[in-house]
């Protein structure tokens, strides 16, 4: 039986220290961070400075929470979504992680769909928020497309993670393309 999936209702917003338990679930998950840049968290005490230092003062960086689902509540993190202002003004780089448990749900896509909803507006003078996705992460660059980003190129020999030389793919979004429900 192949029925559609109910999307979930997702829920950003700024992080706090307190939250660093519940980011400690999929920051220091191998699995969930094999293709990000950086290395799981081993200490708690590493990941509440990177929340302190990195974190709060950062200019959009936000929570994503998952709304009444009676097994956690609409405050307690389930991933995060960063949107960070490059130096040509005009551009911004997408980050976002989901824990495990939540994978293959919606979760990504509908913390996608709230921050292109949203980063225009709150970042002055942004008009394109670009991914760049690792070629074998078809995840997230589905969750990307459901999104409604585009993908532009596959950028061969584009940077190193965690030691190995990654081809990766970038995808955009741009404030007049339209939002998807």
């Amino acid at each position: 039986m192949n029925q559609e999936q109910e999307a979930p209702t997702v829920t950003l917003r700024p992080f706090d220290l307190a939250d660093v338990d519940a980011m400690m679930a999929w920051a220091s998950d191998p699995v969930a961070t094999s293709f990000m840049t950086w290395d799981a968290y081993t200490s708690r005490d590493a990941l509440l400075a990177f929340i302190r230092d990195t974190v709060l003062p950062h200019p959009w960086f936000r929570a994503v929470c998952l709304a009444g689902d009676g097994e956690v509540s609409g405050e307690v993190p389930v991933g995060a979504v960063s949107v960070t202002p490059t130096d040509d003004r005009c551009r911004a780089e997408l980050g976002v992680v989901v824990a495990r448990a939540h994978w293959g749900k919606g979760v990504a896509t509908a913390a996608l769909k709230r921050t292109v909803a949203a980063v225009f507006a709150d970042l002055d003078g942004v008009e394109r928020v670009e991914a760049l996705v690792d070629v074998d992460n078809a995840a997230s660059r589905r969750a990307l497309e459901k999104a409604g980003f585009q993908r532009e190129a596959v950028l061969r020999s584009y940077c190193v993670v965690k030691g190995r030389l990654r081809d990766m793919v970038i995808y955009s979004f741009i404030s007049t393309d339209p939002l998807l429900d």
